[in-house]
């Protein structure tokens, strides 16, 4: 049995993880932001699934992009093995209609609160010598598209920031990966938010056409069958993960429509390999338990 924590539990791949993780045998931390507020019916689906199937899921209250919300509560929970930072969301529009303080806040919540909740957890993963972090990336942070400037930018900063990351905890026992899900059939499209200056994005035509149009041809995926859009593959991504042995697991799982980007993954891997020699850190890329 793991102890794991998940973010953004409310819907989608948070939520779904939660109960799959937890049939599984784990006693999983389910946290999301307002469980008294407007998430309250998803918290007491949560509590009742684990209570009607005698389960160990523990509904927690964690706001990711807040200190204050973050060290409380992981202040609170006992051993964490894992910690899945899922919480995120994306904003979509022309860069140049976003405010200043609209591509803060999806920094700040895409990479910052990622940042905020394994800086919280990390203590207790260096005590025991041991522990797995999993960073939800998208395939979006391996390509580029008009009219999500912002959240590329929000995912390439995370790849960045996770690769560092499991270079310097690999040799404290704790493994960093990241899971890059493509297009999947969750509630993200219908809840991106909106550039706030509609004047400047109407000079954009040609980007609300790119974006209608990618639309449409994200949902007929969607209606496909045969199409690779069930969450549940993303959570399978997970669940395999966990069950890895330490140093075997790979850096970057690709889940779902990739579009062919999975080919980056597979030609820029042996580069980063030869670049860890370069750095005479070839050891650093695998827990070692030092």
């Amino acid at each position: 049995m793991k102890h794991i924590l998940i973010t953004g539990c409310s819907s989608g791949f948070g939520l779904m993880a939660a109960k799959h993780l937890a049939k599984k045998g784990h006693h999983v931390y389910a946290s999301m932001r307002n469980v008294k507020g407007k998430n309250a019916d998803k918290a007491s689906e949560l509590l009742d699934y684990s209570t009607s199937n005698n389960l160990n899921i523990d509904v927690v209250e964690i706001d990711v992009t807040s200190d204050e919300s973050v060290n409380k509560a992981v202040s609170q929970l006992g051993k964490v093995d894992v910690l899945i930072n899922n919480a995120g969301r994306g904003y979509g529009g022309p860069i140049e209609s976003f405010s200043s303080k609209q591509f803060m806040d999806q920094l700040d919540l895409n990479i910052v609160g990622t940042f905020r909740v394994a800086k919280a957890v990390l203590p207790k993963m260096r005590a025991q010598n041991d522990g797995l972090i999993i960073q939800i990336s998208s395939i979006a942070g391996r390509c580029c598209s008009p009219g999500f400037g912002v959240y590329h930018a929000s995912k390439w900063g995370l790849e960045g920031l996770s690769e560092s990351m499991r270079y310097e905890l690999a040799p404290l026992g704790i493994d960093v990966v990241m899971v890059q899900p493509g297009p999947f059939a969750t509630d993200f499209f219908n809840t991106v938010i909106p550039a706030e200056n509609e004047e400047i994005a109407k000079a954009y035509q040609h980007v609300a056409e790119f974006s209608e149009g990618f639309g449409s041809q994200v949902q007929a995926a969607f209606e496909d069958s045969n199409a690779p859009t069930d969450p549940m593959l993303v959570v399978q991504a997970f669940d395999d993960l966990i069950e890895m042995p330490h140093g075997k697991r790979p850096i970057r799982t690709m889940v779902g429509l990739d579009f062919g980007l999975q080919a980056i993954n597979e030609v820029t891997e042996p580069i980063r390999q030869s670049l860890l020699g370069v750095f005479d850190i070839t050891d650093w890329d695998g827990p070692k338990r030092m």
